[in-house]
């Protein structure tokens, strides 16, 4: 059986190579200032710091890290997308999304850790874009005539931007928006362009914001013309079960048609910004709170325990054994990070947290040399066999170089380092706003032009404490604000060993005061076990922003044959199987999960692996044995509450993202059935 997902030529590769500092250089920090909307754009509700204002510390750092040594920092050196003859290098291989999405991730890893060797590859890529912009200001390789690649390259280039200062990328894309505008009713958008134009929006309104070049609004409204309307989608949400390749008219080989694009889960993911993003040029209040009915019907027909929606290719019901593509997770949460600075809601930042501490991790292993297409929230098998998604291959749950199709092994690289962009905002009056929590620290300037310093020192998720240590150059006056999750009811904070008053569940503490070197703020947010309800009435147990899972046995075993394009080494593809029975239901209060024990443990180097995950739930449970397998996957789950004769066993649950094979919803058990 293998617990810990890491050939020992990894391990050691790991070692041999040492870590990066823990304190990059100064030169290494961000060469541009946070910019604000500028007018008429709306206001941010909070503002976004460049890249490198934030940096990962703790475990953060040590995943970022990890990430470095895995798959993002040699794919490069193996996989030919991304490789020499990209045609985003000059040569003639891959020439669409493939290399724009491996630097949209590479970027900010090689710049937040300061990784000389991954800066030098970052560079390469964006010095072809720089140095072959066309005379008509296209930008890319000359046979992709798509305008979709492009976006994904325009966000790479506005990170590096923040953090080099280099003066060429304003020009470029200041030529290259004049092109898209002149160009953009001859050509306008079509497929998957039309379905992602926030993806082009969001640089649009970064290049506004420095230039106050009117035109770029009126490629934005060209943009909002051509492309879907998202807003009417989900307020006339149509797919409100699961959706097949037959309803939909998906077809081998052919193109989409539009009802397939509109089920897609990337193309929802990435929706989930479009219309916060358009309301800072509409200035319509529906636009900006649109987000919220989309999260609303997406969690009702579609939702999963990770804090996803199921979507393997296109929706897939409430079903927990239905997935969700990798691509879809690290596009939620761009989309979330986008939507929380235009509104300002703790609310999304919560699913943030839930998303990125839970359904992220999860889809990896735990050296991040493999990962899957999909992953299940009741994943009991990982293997090469056909299974009941919505449109996928019998390879889309295999954890491997490129299981089913090869989009999610370029974009995966983004999730890690833009969750720590997102960590810390600007308020609009120049305070600074905890929006997510996690090891790092901030620096910044601050109300009065002061440059403060914020350390957070924590362990969270897997802990309920935050303490910062805030020092200013000098002695000043601004707001710190501090979300409070919903969950945290209890939450308390203090300021130098003073309690803070107005603690509210579900939003922001706000302190204002004059803070001085060495002041000191601690939070903290107790994890009290906590029950939640999904399909057919199951139970799922959460603490804090995490969602556990029941531990199984995990045999690893390398996938030599079968696949339709074998990984070239040093890519594995791997099957999985339990070595531990899967069909359990718990025996738990429905409403207070009394009784469920939690044991703290150590932080290890690998957390989200099943054996150093650093807490544990201990519940009882029963095995429910008409619960089966169904062509590869955990059968129907059986309505709760559901009868079992079982005797009563302990079970353990660790956090959802360590566990690569998982029951996460589980049957609730009828006490009165039987059980000793």
């Amino acid at each position: 059986m293998r617990t810990l997902i890491l050939p020992v030529v990894i391990i050691t590769g790991l070692i041999a190579q040492g870590s990066p500092p823990e304190r990059p250089a100064a030169a290494d920090r961000p060469r541009s200032a946070p910019t604000f909307n500028r007018q008429p754009l709306r206001a941010e509700a909070l503002v976004p710091l460049p890249l490198g204002a934030v940096r990962p510390t703790g475990w953060l750092r040590r995943q970022l890290q990890i990430q470095a040594a895995g798959l993002t920092g040699h794919l490069d050196e193996f996989w030919p997308d991304v490789g020499k003859n990209s045609g985003w290098l000059g040569g003639t291989g891959e020439s669409w999304e493939r290399g724009p999405y491996f630097v949209d991730g590479l970027v900010p890893l090689a710049y937040l850790l300061g990784d000389e060797r991954l800066i030098a590859k970052a560079r390469t890529w964006v010095e072809w874009t720089l140095t072959h912009q066309g005379g008509d200001g296209r930008i890319g390789p000359p046979k992709n005539t798509d305008w979709w690649p492009n976006m994904v390259m325009l966000k790479a280039l506005t990170q590096y931007q923040e953090v080099t200062g280099d003066p060429r990328v304003i020009p470029l894309m200041q030529r290259y928006f004049a092109y898209h505008l002149a160009n953009g009713r001859k050509r306008p958008l079509h497929e998957w362009a039309s379905y992602r134009w926030a993806d082009e929006l969001v640089s649009v309104i970064w290049l506004y914001s420095r230039t106050g070049d009117a035109s770029l609004l009126d490629l934005a409204r060209l943009l909002h013309e051509q492309g879907t309307d998202w807003k009417r989608h989900f307020a006339e949400f149509p797919f409100k079960e699961k959706t097949t390749s037959e309803q939909l008219g998906v077809k081998p080989g052919s193109k989409l048609p539009d009802r397939a694009m509109l089920a897609h889960g990337v193309n929802n993911a990435m929706a989930l910004k479009t219309n916060a993003l358009w309301s800072f040029v509409s200035g319509d209040p529906t636009d900006r709170n649109a987000i919220h009915r989309a999260l609303d019907v997406l969690d009702r027909y579609h939702g999963q325990p990770n804090g996803m929606f199921s979507a393997d290719e296109h929706y897939a019901g409430p079903d927990p054994s239905q997935g969700v593509e990798l691509c879809a997770v690290v596009e939620a949460l761009f989309s979330l990070q986008h939507a929380i600075r235009v509104t300002g809601d703790a609310a999304l930042a919560d699913r943030v947290e839930r998303i990125a501490f839970n359904a992220l991790p999860a889809t990896f292993s735990a050296d991040m040399w493999s990962h899957q297409y999909d992953q299940q929230p009741n994943q009991v098998m990982c293997t090469l066999a056909k299974r009941a998604w919505s449109s996928n291959g019998p390879e889309a749950n295999l954890f491997g170089l490129e299981p089913n199709f090869g989009c999610c092994t370029a974009n995966l690289h983004q999730g890690w380092p833009k969750l720590v962009q997102s960590l810390w905002m600007l308020t609009p009056d120049r305070g600074l706003a905890a929006v997510t929590y996690a090891p790092s620290e901030v620096r910044a300037v601050v109300a009065g032009d002061v440059a403060v310093t914020i350390t957070e020192d924590t362990e969270y998720p897997f802990r309920d404490t935050v303490r910062m240590k805030v020092s200013p150059a000098a002695p000043v006056s601004f707001p710190l604000l501090l979300r409070i999750p919903a969950w945290a009811a209890n939450a308390s904070a203090q300021v130098n060993g003073q309690a803070v008053q107005g603690t509210r569940a579900g939003g922001f503490l706000r302190i204002d005061r004059r803070w001085t070197a060495g002041d000191e703020v601690a939070l903290t947010l107790p994890m009290t076990p906590r029950p939640s309800t999904w399909y057919r009435d199951s139970v799922a147990l959460e603490r804090g922003p995490l969602v556990f899972s029941l531990r199984l046995g995990e045999d690893w075993k390398k996938l030599r044959q079968g696949m339709k394009k074998p990984a070239p080494p040093p890519g594995v593809d791997w099957e999985v199987r339990p070595t531990t029975p899967w069909n359990y239901g718990l025996v738990v209060d429905p409403s207070t999960a009394a009784g469920v024990k939690v044991r703290e443990l150590p932080i290890g180097d690998f957390p989200f692996s099943p054996m150093g995950a650093p807490v544990e739930l201990t519940v009882t449970g029963r095995r429910v044995p008409e619960w089966t397998l169904v062509d590869g996957s955990a059968g129907p789950l059986p309505q709760s509450p559901a009868a079992s004769s079982s005797p009563d066993e302990s079970l353990t649950l660790i956090p959802y993202g360590s566990a690569k094979l998982r029951v996460t919803a589980f049957p609730r058990i009828d006490a009165s059935t039987g059980g000793k």
